[in-house]
């Protein structure tokens, strides 16, 4: 019989460490998981910061070449004329 106590035993120990080791793991799962989610927020937000500043950077552009820079007259003629399309676009509807 003290076979099979010590059996016992051993998987009584063996299944604690094992329960232990689980509540761990799921520990540093739920703090990976927290520091997944700032990260995925950060991304977002340096997204939106790269956006902002694209936007700065092509309204400069078009500044630029307002003022006489030939480097991107071309890309300020298109958009000129796409925002005269929308003006023109936005009137036909108003006149409906």
């Amino acid at each position: 019989m003290s076979n099979i106590e010590d059996i016992v035993d051993s998987l009584e120990n063996k299944i604690s460490k094992v329960l232990h080791r689980l509540e761990l793991l799921k520990q540093a799962n739920l703090k990976l998981n927290e520091e997944l989610e700032v990260s995925k927020r950060n991304i977002q937000s340096q997204k939106l910061h790269i956006a902002s500043w694209e936007e700065k950077y092509e309204a400069l552009k078009i500044a630029n070449s307002m003022l006489g820079s030939d480097d991107n007259k071309r890309e300020t003629k298109l958009k000129i004329n796409a925002l005269i399309r929308d003006i023109d676009h936005c009137i036909g509807q108003l006149s409906d």
